[in-house]
């Protein structure tokens, strides 16, 4: 089911027994962890009767155990078990028999046992407990899928199931747009494709920044309206679109703005390597882009994501600029330069700046 599913089945019925989370969006798995407290526990027993295990530290069948057992400081518990990638099966091989004959135990025996632990508790769970197991690991897509597919196997037994799916790029921008609503901040859309960009639209990222925001904002008469250098300022990778207005300015054969750009990105302390990492991806993408015939940011965002690189609309919307701006001969001739650039950087005590302020003159030159 998904966390709306859920979350409209806890305000219609009781908590069920048992639940697997399944997936890394932590957004929403915070918010049904939230609301499930809250239903299964009465006030008076929330901090008594939550107890929290990791697989990592400890066995499926001691956090059961203890879930059998009955509390004497609440009358209800939420049992909730993370790291539940741990419980699965080690696969044996035939090195093992070295472990074997030395009469150590083999990892994955007493994993076997937990699985038929873990029946036998769900047969009959224990009034009054509810069992969250989490597997936050894996995600549902690429290298992390058949990982994802051992461990819902193995915990197949559990019949509510949450699935915590990474938001879209549109719904990302939804519940940004409803979270700054709700926080009445003032986020025009250039400042909101910004914090996008700047957290990857991770929505547990953009609800901490939204926050900080709000708080930096905030004025004895209300708040005022954000502004992209409070986003360069406060949101952590936020300054690359600060390097894209740089590449921007290169493509305009702009040396005078270019320089500009750089001076600002100097007085806040921008780390100079990092700067030149960030033009690096965006030359060599728009590099990509334009040999493979890609002319619209959907086309680019679709090739990217095919090819296994997320990309947001935004991201793609700046390569598509640059791929515009720069003819091919000029692209290439700008990846050799940053390469330069960054060789330069690596020479005993170079002065930054300087390397930076010579990549521009080479790259506006007439």
């Amino acid at each position: 089911m998904t966390p709306e599913q859920f979350l409209d089945r806890l305000r219609r019925n009781v908590p069920a027994p048992a639940y697997l989370f399944l997936g890394p969006e932590q957004y929403q798995r915070d918010r049904c962890r939230r609301a499930l407290i809250e239903s299964a526990l009465p006030e008076e027993d929330r901090e008594s009767g939550f107890t929290r295990h990791d697989l990592e530290q400890t066995t499926l069948a001691a956090a059961l155990d203890d879930a059998r057992s009955l509390s004497l400081f609440a009358s209800k518990r939420v049992i909730w078990i993370a790291g539940a990638e741990a419980a699965l099966p080690r696969g044996r091989r035939i090195a093992s028999n070295a472990a074997e004959d030395a009469g150590e135990n083999i990892g994955g025996d007493s994993r076997d046992s937990d699985a038929d632990g873990l029946a036998a508790y769900l047969r009959e769970p224990t009034p009054g407990t509810v069992v969250v197991i989490e597997a936050s690991r894996y995600d549902f897509e690429g290298e992390d899928k058949p990982k994802l597919e051992r461990v819902q196997k193995f915990f197949a037994g559990v019949e509510s199931q949450v699935e915590f799916r990474p938001f879209t790029p549109e719904a990302a921008r939804s519940v940004a747009q409803t979270l700054a609503r709700q926080a009445g901040l003032q986020l025009g859309l250039a400042e909101l494709a910004l914090l996008l960009e700047a957290t990857a639209g991770d929505v547990a990222r953009i609800a901490i920044e939204i926050e900080k925001l709000r708080l930096y904002t905030s004025t004895p008469s209300g708040s005022r309206k954000v502004t992209v250098e409070d986003i360069a300022m406060l949101v952590p990778d936020a300054q690359s679109s600060t390097i894209f207005r740089l590449v921007e300015a290169l493509g305009r054969g702009d040396r005078t703005r270019a320089l500009q750009i750089l001076d600002t990105l100097s007085r806040a302390g921008e780390y100079m390597p990092l700067a030149l990492t960030f033009l690096a991806t965006q030359f060599r993408m728009a590099l990509a882009a334009r040999e493979a015939g890609l002319r619209s940011a959907p086309q680019i965002q679709a090739h990217f994501t095919k090819l296994g690189t997320r990309i947001w609309p935004d991201r793609a919307r700046q390569i598509e600029q640059t791929v515009r701006a720069f003819p091919k001969s000029r692209l290439e001739r700008a990846v050799e330069k940053v390469f330069e650039a960054d060789r330069d950087l690596r020479d005993a005590r170079p002065d930054d700046r300087i390397v930076m302020e010579e990549m521009i003159l080479a790259l506006t030159a007439q």
